[in-house]
């Protein structure tokens, strides 16, 4: 696994992304729609947030951990989102989402009402099962794994976006693999499901680029080539969409990169 000393920098300018002292608080509930984290007390795990939501990925990964059990949540969020959308190496990004992997499951052992410990184990290992392959994955036992995990978030968050986009990607991507009868019979993938949690994701933060990317991508994979036209208009706005802090500026200019 790459040392955090060797981390890539976040590649966009992140000034406006700063939030210095009380701008922080005042701006919280606006940057964790998605995610349903309440305002830290502690000091230092605000900083290690300050410094997630600048793209300081590495030292909010750093901070968080010296900060013991407080800070585990934003050191796994800021490890996740640097593994899946900054660190160029594909053997680096799996041994990052592994090594959250790890850490969530423990938390979530830890603090079972915690939300976001179950929902960082079921994205670190949705987007580690993308990379070895959702078939592989699936023949590991992870897609019962990752659906336990969101399904545990849901009921003690039921407005997490952030786990209803994760839920619906779980349903298409199990019927694209293995197809709608399979998915439905083995897994309890269903499309209608699958569409539900991307509306209900969208409603919850309708200013998530995330959230039109996710479904974009989502609606083709269940319904094949008919769904081109609709994604391109999610990811349109998804391109529109005026970003709020480093994780939402690498998902608008993701959005932008695909429509060019």
């Amino acid at each position: 696994m790459a040392k955090k000393s060797t981390w890539a920098a976040f590649p966009h300018a992140a000034k406006a992304f700063t939030y210095p002292g009380e701008s922080l608080k005042k701006s919280w509930e606006a940057l964790h729609r998605g995610d349903c984290e309440p305002f830290p007390k502690d000091a230092g795990i605000q900083e290690a947030w300050r410094l997630f939501h600048q793209g300081k990925f590495a030292e909010a990964v750093a901070l968080g951990l010296a900060s013991g059990d407080a800070g585990v949540t934003v050191a796994n969020k800021a490890q996740a989102i640097y593994a899946n959308s900054v660190e160029p190496k594909e053997s680096s990004k799996i041994a990052l989402f592994e090594e959250v992997m790890k850490r969530a499951e423990a938390q979530a052992k830890r603090e079972p009402k915690n939300p976001n410990a179950h929902y960082q184990y079921a994205y670190a290992a949705g987007r580690y099962s993308q990379r070895i392959s959702v078939a592989k994955a699936l023949a590991q036992g992870y897609g019962g794994r990752i659906r336990a995990a969101l399904e545990a978030t849901l009921r003690l968050a039921p407005k997490h976006a952030e786990a209803h986009i994760a839920m619906g990607a779980y349903h298409a991507e199990i019927i694209d693999k293995v197809g709608a009868l399979v998915g439905g019979l083995t897994y309890g993938a269903k499309k209608e499901a699958g569409e539900e949690h991307f509306r209900k994701a969208l409603k919850l933060a309708a200013d998530s680029p995330i959230a039109h990317i996710e479904m974009a991508n989502g609606m083709v994979l269940m319904h094949g080539r008919k769904m081109i036209g609709e994604a391109g208009k999610l990811y349109a706005r998804a391109a529109a969409i005026t970003p709020r802090d480093a994780m939402e500026k690498l998902d608008v200019e993701d959005a932008r990169k695909e429509l060019e």
